[in-house]
């Protein structure tokens, strides 16, 4: 006896895991198939990557400075998936807080605004930010990126 596609989608529902794998199988596939159309090794880790919570953060605060438009979700991926490229993760934290934290104002912003070295990591993570969302379509109007 052949049972029908809602009598086989209930069943999947109601068992243990439900469709989740299936989802999960089909993501990661989409995923493969991306890189090897990219020319990247799948199974090769991502050059200087990053914890997934500094990405998750990352995306969703240039996602929120944009609008929070979907469309934003990819371009600003492009962003940081372009500014791992050029910035190991600790330089990247490094720079991205003097950066941040330089227009702060009165001593606790002095900290970060008036050391040497926190001036020259501020403009070099400014840069590399500035070229990655230039280079993922992403606008430059926010005052913070300029």
């Amino acid at each position: 006896m052949h049972s029908t596609y809602h009598e086989d989608s209930r069943r999947l529902q109601g068992s243990r895991f439900g469709l989740r794998p299936l989802a999960c199988l089909l993501a990661a596939s989409a995923m493969a198939a991306a890189g090897a159309q990219t020319g990247q090794n799948p199974s090769a880790p991502p050059a200087n990557d990053y914890p997934t919570s500094a990405r998750v953060e990352y995306v969703g605060e240039c996602m929120a400075r944009n609008g929070g438009a979907y469309v934003y979700l990819h371009k600003c991926s492009c962003a940081l998936d372009r500014i791992a490229a050029q910035l190991p993760y600790d330089e990247y934290v490094e720079s991205s807080t003097f950066a941040r934290y330089a227009t702060l104002s009165g001593e606790a912003g002095g900290i970060f605004r008036d050391p040497e070295h926190g001036k020259q990591a501020a403009k070099r993570y400014r840069g590399v930010q500035n070229a990655a969302l230039r280079a993922c379509g992403v606008s430059l109007a926010t005052p913070a990126l300029r």
